[in-house]
């Protein structure tokens, strides 16, 4: 089991900046491939962006892509998803998320890809 927790949520204005964190605990993290999905109200949960165990490759949606930044450090257990340049239309509630593979980041963009879920953190960007 690995149990994960976001934080970093909130409201900002058009053009600011949020970062989530992910906190992760139980299995070793460094073995799982990190995601972020965002779900907004009446809406399917979409994917944002990946990571690789290794933090060697990283994958984005075309709608964040230059925007937003997925990392992490291993050594914290911890994974990040900077956000710049936000717009009204990024406001969602975001998911961190994880699964075991070793398959390329760009193949596991599909919330049935992951296994382990965190509670979600809401992120609000008013225009």
């Amino acid at each position: 089991q690995v149990q994960l927790v976001e934080s970093g949520g909130g409201l900002v204005q058009a053009g600011g900046s949020l970062r989530l964190s992910c906190a992760a605990s139980g299995r070793t993290f460094s073995d799982y491939i990190m995601g972020w999905f965002r779900q907004a109200p009446g809406k399917e949960r979409e994917f944002v962006a990946a990571i690789s165990s290794s933090a060697r490759s990283t994958y984005y949606a075309d709608s964040v892509k230059g925007r937003f930044a997925i990392s992490r450090d291993n050594t914290k257990n911890t994974g990040y998803l900077q956000m710049n340049s936000l717009k009204p239309e990024d406001t969602a509630i975001y998911y961190c998320t994880t699964v075991r593979s070793s398959l390329p980041v760009s193949f596991v963009r599909q919330a049935r890809d992951y296994n382990y879920w965190g509670q979600g953190t809401q992120v609000t960007v008013s225009s």
